[in-house]
């Protein structure tokens, strides 16, 4: 069976370096949508997922900074990187505070471009294979997030998807603060209202198959977010 090719949001004004840095893309094996403007590379990045966002600074209707912000809003994890005619230092640090991997100005050499996209892919590869498999002793449950399981004494419940990914993350910040706006984006896609309330119907959820062992509980931090609290 053929392997998923990783697909690439490229959002670039210049159709010369546009069409040329999407073709020796899909020569090296990824999959590539080339959008001219930030409206549409959003509204491409909306209907579409993408392992990976490639990002012009200076475009028509919306720049590559408001588009970087608009993306992270609707994932916060998605590997970005800016390519730039800009290269004064407050443009480069600007971009690195909106979550960029990194800046690239232009010109740039086309293979150190990929070999940079080829190392944060496989990082993030080797990330969530490692997530795949993490599971977690939480006083006396036992959490399988592969398997959507949880175990107390001799008694298994299986999650739903959404109660799996929000124990996992509660977990993965065990005893720390999950933000709110963080868990909202990753599990939700946005954090509106209506999802907020869907997130505390979850959050009971939780609270329900957790009520057995006194010593663990979800604490919520108003207007912050959650801590799942593990007491010895």
């Amino acid at each position: 069976m053929e392997s998923k090719k990783p697909k690439i949001l490229l959002c670039e004004d210049d159709t010369n370096l546009g069409s040329v840095l999407k073709n020796y893309l899909e020569l090296n094996d990824y999959e590539v949508v080339l959008e001219r403007d930030g409206r549409l590379g959003l509204a491409a990045f909306q209907r579409e997922r993408f392992e990976l966002c490639l990002l012009d600074v200076m475009m028509p209707n919306m720049d590559g900074f408001a588009l970087a912000e608009a993306i992270r809003d609707v994932d916060p994890d998605v590997p970005l990187f800016f390519i730039s005619a800009k290269t004064m230092k407050e443009d480069m640090i600007q971009g690195y505070k909106l979550g960029a991997d990194d800046y690239i100005t232009k010109p740039f050499d086309s293979e150190v471009l990929l070999l940079k996209i080829k190392a944060i892919l496989k990082r993030n590869e080797e990330q969530q294979k490692e997530n795949d498999y993490k599971e977690f002793d939480l006083a006396g449950y036992h959490f399988n997030p592969r398997l959507r399981q949880l175990t107390f004494q001799d008694k298994t419940h299986t999650l739903s998807p959404k109660e799996n990914d929000l124990l996992r993350l509660l977990s993965e910040h065990l005893n720390d603060l999950l933000p709110r706006e963080k868990a909202l984006k990753k599990i939700w896609g946005s954090d509106t209202y209506f999802n907020g309330r869907s997130m505390d119907v979850y959050i009971a959820k939780l609270r329900k198959y957790l009520k057995e062992d006194s010593r663990i509980e979800i604490v919520n931090i108003h207007g912050e977010g959650f801590r799942l609290v593990v007491n010895a």
